[in-house]
């Protein structure tokens, strides 16, 4: 009898290790974007600055544009676990307090680099390509938000009020956001001022919404 041949080539990779993988595409894409524009980056360029081929690029992303929502899905993932931490009683700016959060949550210590973020919310403005990825990013992000409200509330998942929330809150977020970027692409500044700055911004816009928010 035949002896069953055993599984040659690479091992299959692990899904933390496509996450990063993931996550350097994203930042080479971003800085070849900064660097060199949207139009003139290719996708082998991308590959070459991570390491690899621009086929294996195309297997974890359908268009060059895409190759940065990584970058943009790991901050909403943070800010629904926020909602869904935010204490009753307590103000919604006050549970954005990004200096407390990094001493308490391991994932903001390897979270995309603030500057990194910055330059992509920048281009956004004039890069279609990349402002329909961003929109599509907040789009999708709003029922994850819309749940966590609903659960911290004890409302049912599919309940008006926290849609209507969580509307209103990811309008002020996008919106704090892009003004922080877009106000501070020439001030230079280390990450622990720029986080609060960006905190302070955040704080502003949902103050602003926070009567919606109650």
């Amino acid at each position: 009898m035949a002896q069953a041949r055993g599984r040659t080539g690479r091992p299959p990779l692990s899904e933390e290790r496509k996450a990063e993988i993931r996550l350097e595409i994203a930042r080479a894409a971003v800085d070849l974007f900064v660097t060199q524009g949207v139009a003139a980056t290719t996708g082998e360029q991308i590959g070459r600055a991570v390491g690899i081929s621009a086929r294996t690029v195309w297997r974890y992303f359908p268009t060059k544009e895409s190759c940065v929502r990584p970058l943009l899905t790991a901050g909403a993932e943070l800010i629904a676990d926020t909602l869904r931490h935010w204490r009753p009683g307590h103000p919604l700016p006050d549970a954005f307090d990004f200096e407390q959060r990094a001493a308490d949550d391991d994932r903001l210590l390897t979270a995309p680099a603030h500057a990194t973020v910055g330059a992509l919310v920048r281009l956004t403005r004039t890069e279609p390509g990349l402002r329909a990825v961003w929109l599509q990013t907040y789009d999708e992000a709003e029922p994850a938000f819309a749940r966590a409200l609903a659960e911290r509330a004890g409302l049912p998942a599919d309940d008006l009020r926290p849609a209507i929330q969580a509307a209103m809150f990811n309008a002020a977020l996008r919106a704090a956001v892009e003004h922080h970027a877009w106000h501070t692409a020439d001030v230079p500044a280390d990450p622990a001022t720029a986080r609060s700055d960006l905190a302070a911004t955040l704080r502003t816009a949902l103050t602003t919404a926070a009567a919606g928010l109650a």
